[in-house]
């Protein structure tokens, strides 16, 4: 497994903003969009391509192209939700699925209860997005979800993480083509299962249900 923090001056800024209590929900979702298109275009750095021949105005080219099978977006619903334009502005070529997992907030264990995602994954990249990467449980979850569907290189992208969460996914895929990059990595986990100093409940501070 390989962990990439996107230690960048604008992403340092954004999340600043995004972190303060008092940043309203419009704001929120324009700059976890603006995060997203970030952190995407470090998380595609490996997106497989395929040679294709052009012609320019002055002369005939071999570029690239998005290699087939197209890669597969999925966001972790709900919070994913608020990712998944800032990532399909730079990947618009790419298909979207959708996994509905919740922690229970006594157990902090993830259970699956939602997913539209083809049955057959064999040879896909696939690209989950989550905003926070707080005990490891969801994401552990959804990435074995996709890796028993055939799928052999999974990139997730998280704004932050607490560094409990990025040690279980690091020992969970342990030996995986798995890629995890990071906006941030906060200090620790709260008893609450909360990242700190991180910025609350991603979900509800998108949504506006706080």
């Amino acid at each position: 497994m390989r962990v990439h923090v996107a230690d960048h001056p604008l992403i340092t800024h954004k999340l600043t903003v995004l972190r303060d209590e008092s940043t309203p929900s419009p704001v929120f979702r324009s700059l976890v969009e603006e995060l997203m298109t970030l952190l995407a275009y470090e998380g595609t750095r490996d997106v497989r391509v395929e040679p294709v021949d052009i012609v320019t105005p002055v002369a005939p080219m071999t570029g690239v192209r998005i290699a087939e099978p197209k890669p597969l977006i999925v966001p972790i619903l709900r919070a994913g939700l608020g990712m998944l334009e800032g990532m399909t502005k730079l990947l618009p070529s790419a298909e979207v699925g959708f996994l509905g997992m919740a922690r229970n907030e006594e157990t902090l264990e993830p259970t699956t209860y939602a997913e539209r995602l083809p049955d057959d994954l064999s040879g896909r990249q696939c690209f989950v997005l989550d905003p926070m990467l707080a005990t490891g449980g969801s994401l552990v979850a959804a990435i074995e979800f996709l890796l028993k569907r055939g799928a052999t290189d999974v990139t997730a992208i998280c704004i932050l993480a607490a560094p409990e969460g990025l040690r279980a996914v690091e020992s969970a895929m342990e030996g995986r083509n798995v890629t995890v990059v990071l906006g941030a990595v906060d200090e620790r986990l709260n008893e609450h299962g909360f990242i700190v100093p991180g910025l609350g409940d991603a979900g509800d501070r998108l949504y506006g249900t706080v």
